[in-house]
């Protein structure tokens, strides 16, 4: 089976369900997969993947992963006590072709936030070595292998790199399971202290690496069904974070309705309170400028900040940005699919987004149009006029 523990999905998996444990616990949710990359038939593995997400809905948390789950520092006990009774119901999951009949396959996912949070990453991390371990029978491990000793070569290649650290961000678009556990080993044993960790809850556990992460967007996303006021919502997003963490896991998100939008609402309070901020799409660069800026502005030093680099990256932009700003902030890395699904062949750009919360539209407008994802014109239209924003309307209709 590709999923044997429930523990094999992102750290901000566990971190939101905690927050909807304590604060919205009867809040109802729909999520929508989709696959971006035009021109492939998964239809051809529907019964494969179903197979896999049945054994999935027969999981539970073993003793030892509650109690590795109960020594992280901003992990309360009442929530491992929950997670003790939690298995995933595969009766709020839904996978049918398209009834567009080109290949495509739907995955709906709906039901209580709670219980359903954890379909995500598992599913697409399924789907992805579903279509992998039938279209590509013998892989080329060998030239992946390659390819990733080059990677650590880079990060190696300078001693004013040193302080140059990664982190494995890969889970969700993996090439397979067994793939993403040989390259974390060879980036354990070749980067040592420049490995800063991983967001995978399960080979953190394994290998006694850092689990990163804190929230995604579809917190700041139920945001907008679950706050008193669609243009505070991403205020009430951070404020209800703060509340439940009291100062850990600081990391916002900043891309929910864009870079301009997030610094309206990120006032001096948030500056202070937060650790930094985490980029996923738009220009890198000029984000990081803008931010250092907005830090300056609301006067915090921003080399005591910490800003996150996220977005599709691979080590050549690692190092652009490390050159850029170093010395000017403390920075973070989480390298994906570039790390996991690098073995010669096109990696599926695959999401499951949600899209909606207590019966209401919600969306996504990020920096990078092709990234955003609603399902309701007329909500798009008034979310655009609440927060300002200027992506084109017709980019902004799907994922």
């Amino acid at each position: 089976m590709i999923i044997t523990s429930l523990l094999d999905t992102d750290l901000y998996k566990f971190t939101m369900m905690q927050v909807v444990l304590h604060h919205f616990p009867a809040a109802s949710v729909e999520y929508r997969f989709h696959c971006r990359t035009r021109g492939i038939n998964l239809a051809l593995y529907i019964d494969e993947i179903r197979g896999q997400i049945r054994h999935l809905c027969q999981l539970q948390f073993t003793d030892d992963e509650l109690d590795y789950l109960r020594q992280l520092r901003f992990i309360k006990s009442d929530f491992v006590d929950f997670l003790a009774l939690f298995e995933l119901k595969e009766k709020y999951i839904r996978i049918e072709p398209s009834l567009k009949a080109n290949g495509e396959i739907e995955i709906v996912v709906r039901g209580p936030w709670l219980h359903t949070i954890l379909f995500e990453i598992p599913v697409l991390a399924i789907v992805n070595e579903v279509y992998f371990r039938n279209t590509q029978r013998s892989p080329a491990y060998n030239d992946g292998r390659a390819r990733l000793v080059g990677k650590i070569v880079m990060l190696n290649s300078r001693s004013d790199y040193t302080d140059c650290k990664i982190a494995d961000y890969g889970t969700r678009r993996r090439f397979s399971k067994k793939w993403h556990e040989e390259v974390i080993l060879t980036l354990m044993s070749g980067l040592r202290q420049q490995l800063s960790g991983t967001s995978n809850v399960y080979y953190a556990m394994k290998y006694g690496l850092k689990p990163l992460g804190t929230m995604a967007h579809e917190y700041l996303q139920a945001c907008q069904a679950l706050g008193t006021r669609l243009r505070d919502s991403q205020i009430f997003g951070f404020e209800i974070w703060s509340k439940e963490y009291r100062g850990d896991l600081g990391i916002a998100l900043s891309d929910v309705y864009g870079m301009s939008a997030f610094l309206r609402d990120f006032d001096m309070y948030f500056c202070k309170l937060f650790d930094g901020a985490r980029h996923d799409s738009g220009d890198p660069f000029k984000w990081g400028e803008q931010l250092l800026k907005h830090y300056e502005v609301n006067r915090c030093d921003p080399r005591t900040k910490i800003l996150v680099f996220s977005d599709a990256l691979d080590i050549p932009k690692v190092l652009k940005l490390y050159e850029r700003f170093r010395g000017r902030c403390q920075l973070a890395f989480g390298v994906g699919t570039n790390l996991t699904n690098d073995l010669g062949y096109l990696p599926l750009q695959i999401v499951m987004k949600i899209v909606r919360c207590n019966g209401q539209p919600v969306a996504k407008f990020s920096d990078s149009p092709g990234k955003n994802m609603c399902e309701d014109p007329a909500y798009i239209t008034y979310l655009r006029q609440v927060f300002e924003i200027n992506v084109p309307l017709a980019e902004s209709k799907h994922a």
